[in-house]
């Protein structure tokens, strides 16, 4: 059906199915084309995303996908029940993401030379409020059932742990205004094209970058999220590959003692107990809520390992913390 839209609203001949990831995705020679929905997002921000890509695609990025316009030259396809946009990219067969550190560096430094104003997608300088808010919406959530019997399992977990993550990300939001306060940034910590949330998966198997996945940031997001999720996944085998990955980033350009600190603030913040208890109470779905039960207990009973791993994150990647003056966490 889509294949028929491509010819009908854009003229582009493209009825073999090229699977990619989460897109459904159509080939025609060495050109990918594949369908985002947009239902929800205003015109600015797509503006905003396609002025992007172009720049990433100018600058030289060969995997980046980049807005197709209808034959009335719309970004927006309207359909009776939809909006979407057309995006294209060159077909790269088979490509092992091999060195994404230095992959990663080199689309950060890229998106650092943008000569236009961001705002739709920009979060610089949003941390330390979005952190509050969530952990104040947790709280008052926790202070409503302090005082009852837990409902459930995952209820009981949540009452018993939450002051100790919430002392955890208070931990986090004063290093990070700290940092604001004593030190100074330096050119690699100009904005840039990052990603809502980096990991291991994002550029999936073919590298492509799409723009649905991009916020304006500073580069230390994606470093400090692709960290997060790699301890995660392995975290008794993390440490090859996260030393590897930050060995191969700074061969583009070393990182700032500016940079280290929100990388570090960012990683201290609980995003992961915090998504589990948000996904958990705003789910109607029992398989997912077993799912989250199941994932909260392993985050408890790991909480020595995920402290030590904050501990020890500075020495395994090799951070010079003395000449850097960078501050210890007592309690860790």
């Amino acid at each position: 059906m889509k294949g028929n839209l491509l010819k009908t609203h854009y003229g582009i001949d493209a009825n073999e199915a090229a699977p990619m990831g989460r897109y459904q995705s159509f080939k025609k020679d060495n050109e990918k084309f594949f369908f985002v929905p947009v239902d929800n997002m205003e015109d600015e921000e797509l503006a905003e995303l396609e002025q992007l890509a172009n720049h990433l695609k100018n600058s030289g990025d060969r995997y980046v996908s980049t807005f197709m316009h209808t034959k009335d030259n719309s970004r927006i396809l309207k359909l009776e029940n939809q909006q979407l946009c057309l995006l294209t990219c060159r077909n790269y067969q088979f490509r092992t993401l091999n060195r994404i550190g230095r992959k990663l560096a080199k689309f950060h430094f890229r998106g650092r030379t943008i000569s236009f104003s961001v705002k739709k997608t920009s979060r610089i300088g949003q941390w330390k409020s979005l952190w509050e808010k969530r952990l104040d919406q947790m709280e008052k959530v926790w202070n409503s059932m302090l005082f009852q019997q837990p409902e459930s399992e995952f209820d009981r977990m949540f009452v018993e742990s939450f002051s100790y993550y919430m002392a955890i990300g208070e931990n986090a939001i004063q290093f990070l205004v700290d940092t604001e306060l004593d030190d100074e940034p330096k050119t690699i910590d100009s904005g840039t094209i990052c990603h809502s949330r980096f990991t291991a998966n994002t550029w999936g198997e073919d590298s492509i970058r799409s723009p649905f996945d991009w916020v304006f940031d500073h580069c230390s997001r994606d470093l400090s999220e692709w960290t997060r999720e790699r301890y995660l996944h392995q975290f008794r085998t993390y440490q090859h590959e996260v030393k590897s990955f930050f060995t191969d980033y700074q061969t583009v350009e070393p990182l700032s003692s500016f940079a280290w600190r929100l990388f570090y603030s960012r990683l201290l913040f609980p995003l992961h107990y915090v998504e589990c208890i948000e996904e958990y109470y705003s789910t109607n779905s029992e398989q997912q809520r077993r799912m989250l039960i199941d994932r909260l207990e392993k985050y408890l009973v790991q909480t020595n390992e995920h402290e030590r791993f904050l501990k020890e994150i500075f020495e395994l990647v090799e951070v010079p913390v003395r000449k850097y003056q960078i501050p210890k966490i007592d309690w860790l």
